[in-house]
């Protein structure tokens, strides 16, 4: 069966196609058949990656966000091969549309009954947004009980820190964690030598392997290389195929 990987959060800004760039490069980097599309009607960040080859779905109509248009990113999903991977990024003004749209229309239901398996998806980020991007998280869960969640934690903009206690110690974590396929911690690096290279390398629109394997640097080659490998292992224990 293919898997269907939805990249699901409300807030803007909190690293949705970071997340989705990544978990495309890692399926790609286990010899995966993967298929990107992008639902971002604002910034289409994703379709920048020149090697991951997404598609920009344009579900805009006029000024407004056409629901139906949704039907065609369905269509492209049901007639993948089952060994697929499927990874779509969504942002953060069309994430009430799509929660909707696959409510409403038990679209997760017909991937199933066509043989597919669904993840979703979500980031928790520190700082200002963390209460944000918890309820984010908490109403996946709410309108999704039954279909497996993946937490990407991003430290980028702080500690994932409330009163003192981290995410595991979280009301939401007790409450939730049933529901949890796996909680991948993002490497968290010193900003001004590592995050300075990752913030140069997404600007760029460039993969992991690109950068490596490019005239950049040894030094700034080298964190690169050493931050991927902290992620992949990430990704590796979270069985995400």
């Amino acid at each position: 069966m293919a898997t269907i990987h939805f990249i699901l959060q409300g807030k803007g800004g909190v690293g949705k196609s970071l997340i989705a760039a990544l978990l495309a490069q890692y399926l790609q980097g286990k010899n995966l058949e993967v298929h990107c599309f992008d639902t971002d009607p604002i910034n289409a960040t994703l379709t920048g990656y020149e090697a991951l080859d997404a598609v920009a779905l344009d579900i805009m109509s006029g000024d407004d966000i056409d629901p139906r248009r949704f039907d065609q990113l369905m269509d492209a999903i049901i007639e993948l091969p089952a060994d697929a991977h499927v990874v779509v990024d969504n942002g953060a003004s069309s994430f009430v549309p799509l929660g909707s749209y696959l409510l409403e229309n038990q679209a997760l239901e017909v991937l199933g009954e066509y043989g597919h398996s669904v993840m979703l998806h979500t980031v928790v980020t520190g700082g200002q947004a963390i209460l944000d991007t918890l309820s984010g998280l908490k109403s996946l869960v709410s309108h999704f009980p039954t279909t497996p969640i993946v937490v990407w934690l991003n430290r980028y903009f702080g500690d994932i820190a409330l009163d003192g206690k981290h995410f595991e110690e979280f009301k939401i974590y007790a409450e939730c964690a049933s529901s949890f396929h796996a909680v991948i911690s993002l490497p968290h690096r010193k900003q001004s030598t590592f995050g300075r290279d990752l913030e140069e390398l997404f600007a760029r629109r460039q993969t992991f392997t690109e950068a490596v394997h490019s005239d950049l640097p040894i030094m700034v080659r080298q964190r690169l290389a050493s931050f991927w490998r902290d992620a992949v292992a990430e990704m590796d224990l979270a069985r995400l195929c």
